[in-house]
């Protein structure tokens, strides 16, 4: 349920290589939890139950490979010099990361709400955050109020969060309201730093963010899927592995 929750809808392919085990033993649990109403069976996947709107979707998600999103985070933040402008993406990595930079004399834009609480108190980060229509299970902004404010910013870098990975390198995400945004910061920023755990390694989302030939800079866990790295390598983005 945490891996529909996280991406919204996905497919029984995917979730069977997230979670090691067969087609069909995911294609018997999908059924059990239609039935019990906890998710909504498709032909092909499952989507979400409509409980997926409340507030919960945020913290589950925070929980779940918690070391591996930590680990990405601590490199992504050695990344940082002092005195860069850096645009931070909705997630709960960048959230991480946002931690790791308390203290810093950095600028940090943002459209997330879990950011803004994480470098709130902090006099040393210089903070701006997009205006926007507040998406509260996401804990972000969004709407063409953000995409004006992105419109008038130049970042250094983005770190930028995502649904997946697919095998081909393509960037891809499940919500719709964030991926033009995505598109804006990746637009904004001199160079795009991807940050997304192992698990994302192929991912799912029916909704394309970008190609492989965008992202510049990859922060991943070593036991991410071979074959999806070596694609984006091939389109020229560099791999770090924490």
């Amino acid at each position: 349920m945490r891996r529909v929750r996280l991406s919204g809808a996905t497919s029984v392919r995917d979730l069977a290589s997230q979670l090691g085990v067969s087609p069909s033993t995911i294609r018997r649990d999908l059924e059990v939890l239609d039935r019990d109403g906890t998710l909504r069976r498709v032909r092909g996947g499952a989507l979400a139950g409509a409980d997926a709107d409340d507030d919960r979707p945020f913290a589950e998600v925070a929980a779940v490979d918690e070391q591996d999103k930590e680990a990405v985070a601590v490199r992504a933040a050695q990344l940082v010099a002092d005195g860069e402008v850096l645009l931070l993406d909705i997630g709960t990595t960048t959230m991480r990361l946002a931690r790791r930079l308390r203290g810093r004399r950095v600028t940090v834009v943002t459209s997330s709400l879990a950011v803004l609480d994480a470098l709130r108190s902090d006099s040393a980060v210089e903070l701006l955050l997009l205006g926007g229509m507040v998406r509260r299970t996401y804990h972000s902004l969004v709407g063409v109020l953000t995409e004006a404010a992105l419109s008038q910013v130049v970042a250094d870098r983005v770190f930028l969060g995502a649904s997946g990975v697919r095998p081909d390198g393509q960037l891809v995400d499940t919500t719709l309201a964030e991926v033009p945004l995505k598109r804006a910061m990746i637009a904004a920023a001199e160079q795009v730093v991807l940050l997304v755990d192992r698990h994302k390694f192929p991912g799912t989302g029916a909704l394309r963010v970008c190609g492989p030939e965008d992202i510049d800079l990859i922060v991943t866990n070593e036991g991410a899927d071979e074959t999806t790295l070596r694609a984006c390598a091939a389109a020229g983005s560099q791999v770090l592995l924490t």
